[in-house]
């Protein structure tokens, strides 16, 4: 016997479109009114060794500090290859000197899984979860190393806080932070190693990446050679000691000097609009605006399962009509349609993750530009079962 669908219900296609329709997880958003005439102070044709350089570069590391709340006492370096380069950098010079507790529950952290267990070939205990869902972090050896991302960017799930990781654990731990931080309240006595690039929650360019290292972090670098040779571009000690130059601004590589204005430029917007709390409230308010939407849609659902872990920036969706046929088909059809009407681009699901989409609402995008967007989901949902039923 037949079951019956619900019927199809027509809805009007939209008339207010965002005035930004920048939705990507990376690059992500320029700041709101951004435009290239904020770069003019740019140092450019100069040398990054040049006292003009070494202020800008040294200028983006304090103004780091002071917004995020990082400790007087942490190392703060600019690293090439955003925080790909920089996550890569912590792994191959810190593992290795005790066993490791690798964690992934999306496609990132499951990188770095396979360069621990692949690459470095060191003694590691694996520990995942499905998308949408979360390792139990209280279940961890902290005794051991541990590496993890603080945000799942392409599952939307993150860690609810950071008060299961021991003060008192003999290990390190490394936090991939790249789409948390700016957008959430990470907590530095928690973090050995921090990473993140400048593309994600302020807008930045990208191919520039932060490196954050507690003393601990340094002891050990100061105390441990690994076994493997490090290439020139991934070195941090000289002698057995911390290359201090590059937490102060002199840069392993050369770094764009036209990136590391805009970054500033950022850092400046950053700080106009209340700091680290103003940067979480927009995210937050962000979210909750898609969040709502779902509540009042029973057709979409969050990725992520439970509401404590819902990330605020890379805001994972999936369709939950019995109507639909291919859910990947389905979800690429909604979405082209979207960039097809200059209303949404790039929110596909990342190309590992469940069939769905993925909306940015990091800081730089602004809450108005979700809410006229979100009509046109609705639109392109009913519009797509419409097209599927017409070609049944």
């Amino acid at each position: 016997m037949a079951i019956e669908q619900p019927a199809t219900r027509p809805v009007t296609k939209p008339v207010a479109v965002p005035a930004n329709p920048r939705f990507s997880s990376g690059p992500c958003a320029k700041l709101p009114h951004y435009t290239l005439d904020l770069l003019q102070d740019a140092a450019l044709g100069r040398s990054h060794r040049a006292a003009i350089g070494k202020d800008k570069l040294k200028a983006a590391i304090e103004e780091t500090r002071a917004i995020l709340g990082i400790p007087a006492e942490y190392r703060i370096g600019i690293v090439p290859a955003s925080d790909t380069g920089a996550f890569e950098m912590a792994m191959w010079n810190l593992l290795g000197a005790r066993p490791v507790e690798m964690v992934a529950w999306e496609s990132f952290g499951a990188g770095w899984v396979t360069d621990a267990v692949k690459q470095l070939k060191i003694e590691a205990t694996t520990h995942t979860a499905a998308y949408g869902e979360i390792v139990d972090m209280a279940a961890l050896n902290y005794d051991n190393d541990v590496c993890f991302t603080w945000n799942g960017t392409t599952s939307g799930v993150r860690m609810a806080s950071g008060d299961v990781i021991p003060a008192d654990r003999a290990g390190l731990t490394l936090c991939d932070a790249t789409s948390a931080a700016f957008a959430m309240d990470l907590p530095w006595d928690k973090l050995d190693v921090t990473t993140y690039s400048w593309q994600k929650v302020l807008g930045g360019e990208a191919a520039h990446g932060m490196l954050i290292l507690s003393p601990r972090a340094v002891e050990r670098l100061e105390s441990y050679t690994p076994a493997w040779p490090l290439p020139k571009i991934f070195r941090l000690t000289k002698g057995g000691k911390l290359i201090e130059g590059i937490f102060t601004g002199a840069t392993i590589n050369t770094p764009s000097m036209l990136c590391v204005e805009d970054y500033l430029v950022a850092l400046n917007w950053a700080r106009e609009n209340g700091g680290l709390a103003g940067l979480i409230a927009r995210a937050d308010a962000n979210a909750q605006t898609l969040f709502d939407f779902c509540d009042a849609h029973p057709w979409i659902e969050n990725l992520a399962v439970d509401p404590a872990t819902r990330s605020n920036t890379s805001v994972c969706l999936k369709f939950a009509d019995p109507r639909i046929v291919d859910g990947a088909a389905f979800a690429k059809a909604v979405a082209k349609r979207l960039e097809a009407e200059g209303v949404a681009f790039d929110i596909g699901a990342y190309r590992d993750a469940p069939a769905g989409l993925r909306i940015w609402c990091g800081a730089t995008v602004e809450q108005s530009d979700i809410a006229a967007m979100l009509p046109w989901l609705a639109w392109a949902f009913e519009a797509e079962i419409a097209a599927q039923a017409k070609a049944a």
